[in-house]
């Protein structure tokens, strides 16, 4: 790779790529999703400014802890005249994603507390398997799995199981063996 000088104002992307860690295809990807820009040359060669090496550190970061890309690029669009991010906007941003990774870690430790007795061959037939859902009684939620995404399951109308989907969930107390 070539080392650009100390004063260049633009790198290519294999300069990108080799400065960041991160895939040209990956930079591709993050340009096609609004996530970083780049010039094109009159020989359509990209060119980027180098504070995209912070922008792309900031996207990865955040990735990394689990932010969807969707959220980044809307975090990212929020900063003023699309600027750099600096450590007060990742202050505020990871402060604004903190409740939702909470959530999501106490969904984690349910799932893993369930998971005690499972083999995870995916039948989900074991007359004892907590990610069951005998009756499909949280059909009404809609499909999947609906309390691995958080959901309580309804009340059953007079008792009877609700309607049918295909939801695969934690059964209920007696029900599971």
């Amino acid at each position: 790779m070539e080392h650009p000088r100390w004063d260049a104002c633009e790198l290519t992307v294999g300069q990108v790529a080799a400065r960041s860690g991160v895939a040209v295809s990956a930079l591709h990807f993050y340009e096609a999703k609004g996530l970083i820009r780049s010039r094109r040359t009159a020989g359509n060669q990209r060119r980027y400014a180098r504070d995209v090496l912070r922008r792309v550190a900031f996207i990865r970061v955040s990735q990394r802890v689990g932010i969807p890309l969707s959220q980044i690029r809307e975090a990212l669009g929020r900063l003023p005249e699309e600027r750099t991010p600096t450590r007060k906007d990742w202050e505020l941003l990871s402060a604004t994603w903190r409740t939702e990774l909470d959530a999501r870690i106490e969904q984690l430790q349910r799932l893993r507390d369930d998971l005690t007795d499972c083999i995870g061959c995916g039948c989900l037939s074991l007359s004892r398997c907590r990610l069951s859902n005998p009756y499909d009684q949280l059909g009404e939620e809609g499909s999947g799995p609906r309390r691995l995404l958080g959901k309580k399951a309804p009340a059953g109308r007079s008792g009877e199981p609700a309607a049918a989907s295909s939801g695969t969930d934690a059964c209920d107390g007696d029900q599971c063996g």
